[in-house]
């Protein structure tokens, strides 16, 4: 069901809704105008009776009047049929149609136009009265005729029942036009989405120009934002290379001025694993999520193979990849070689003969795992592992930086980083969730 939190619902339900009461008040409108004719056409018809009967009356030689001439119409004849005449004089009923039987009419006490009543038989009645004279009678004449109610109903409702069709189909009609209209006019929404969604994945560096005039405004500032995030990203990489050589340089000359066994080599290698880490963190945060970045991870990894080429070849480690074809991450290819770099540079330090990389996409997520046959890890130094400058063994150079590194690259873009023991290699298995 469409919500009303919904534009497309709102608009159907409005449209909906006044719909409606339009056509109910244009069924009323009309009804009550043909209810007008149809009545007045069954008072037309009462009159022309009325006007035949005075017509025939006259006056004997005493001076009273008489009926001369009675209207042949068969329906004053048929007993109780609601079609009824009578003439009174000075009150006093003295002719009446064959339809009355032995009953009379009871019209109240003055003459009256399109009154109901109430038959002899209780049947409603639409009753048309006059009062007249006659030449050569000082008499007071009226006249009643009456038509049932029921016929006029029955003609009534032969109108409206095609009234309410008519106007149905129309409302149907109009209700359909209404829908194409509201998502001919909503598609351009969609087909913005669809383009913001190619720009997330890395498809299209832009909103295209779209269609309709009101939403140029709309795709022109999302444009802006987007270059301007561009913008910041690069100036913010600038500022933190430019703070990383201002720092490391005086502590490099610093170190150098130093004897390799001074206390004071083991406070500067403290300090520059820290300055470390801090960039790497700032550098991170600056390049998260950017919109449209979208990087294939097949060439990232062959170009970190060729750099630990050497390095595996010598300890004869073999590099698997389980990559689909076309399969790319959300991220700058800076970003994913920095991430992909530690992990697999992580697994040629502690492999004893095989690395495997394996990509795969499930419940909407990216997975990238980077697996080894070394000793792994136990589980409880998983949390150690992942912590900013904690190293868990000594060999060879290293800041403890890695595997934190690539953890909170992960998380600013919307994933995580898990270490587990891979059940294929038996060694350790890196695995980064990454969104789409």
């Amino acid at each position: 069901m469409i919500g009303w939190n919904s534009i497309r619902g709102r608009l159907l339900w409005l449209s909906a809704l006044w719909m409606a009461a339009a056509l109910i008040a244009a069924y009323l409108v009309i009804g009550n105008v043909l209810e007008r004719f149809v009545t007045a056409r069954f008072d037309a018809e009462t009159a022309a009776i009325s006007d035949a009967i005075m017509a025939g009356t006259e006056a004997d030689i005493q001076g009273l009047a008489q009926i001369v001439t009675a209207p042949d119409d068969p329906r004053f004849a048929a007993p109780l049929s609601g079609w009824y005449w009578q003439i009174a004089a000075d009150g006093e009923t003295f002719a009446k149609s064959a339809s009355l039987y032995q009953s009379e009419l009871d019209t109240g006490s003055a003459p009256a136009a399109g009154r109901a009543i109430t038959g002899p038989d209780g049947a409603a009645l639409r009753l048309l009265e006059r009062a007249y004279t006659v030449p050569g009678s000082d008499e007071a004449l009226s006249v009643a005729v009456t038509a049932p109610q029921s016929e006029i109903d029955a003609a009534l409702s032969v109108v409206r029942r095609p009234l309410a069709l008519t106007l149905g189909a129309l409302g149907l009609g109009l209700g359909l036009a209404v829908l194409v209209q509201v998502t001919l006019g909503l598609s351009a929404l969609k087909r913005m989405g669809r383009d913001l969604r190619a720009i997330r994945e890395g498809r299209s560096d832009a909103l295209p120009p779209p269609k309709a005039s009101e939403l140029r405004p709309v795709t022109d500032e999302i444009n802006a934002l987007i270059s301007q995030n561009r913008s910041q990203l690069t100036r913010t990489r600038e500022q933190i290379g430019n703070l990383a050589h201002s720092l490391k340089t005086p502590l490099m000359a610093l170190q150098g001025e130093m004897a390799s066994n001074d206390p004071g080599q083991a406070m500067i290698e403290r300090m520059d694993r820290q300055i470390a880490w801090h960039l790497k963190h700032a550098r991170s945060a600056g390049a998260a999520r950017v919109l449209g970045q979208r990087t294939p991870l097949g060439p990232v990894v062959d170009d970190i193979a060729l750099v630990l080429r050497h390095a595996l070849e010598d300890r004869d480690i073999t590099l698997r990849t389980a990559i689909p074809a076309g399969f790319a991450l959300p991220l700058e290819q800076q970003d994913a070689q920095e991430m992909l770099g530690n992990l697999m540079e992580n697994a040629a330090k502690w492999a004893s003969g095989t690395i495997a990389v394996r990509a795969a996409e499930a419940d909407g997520r990216l997975l990238i795992t980077v697996a080894d046959d070394g000793p792994g890890m136990a589980e409880a130094d998983h949390a150690r592992a992942l912590s900013r400058g904690m190293r868990l063994d000594e060999r060879g150079p290293g800041a403890g930086l890695g595997l934190a590194i690539v953890a909170d690259l992960a998380a600013l873009n919307g994933g995580s980083l898990q270490l587990a023991n891979d059940q294929e290699l038996g060694g350790l298995a890196a695995k980064i969730s990454l969104p789409r």
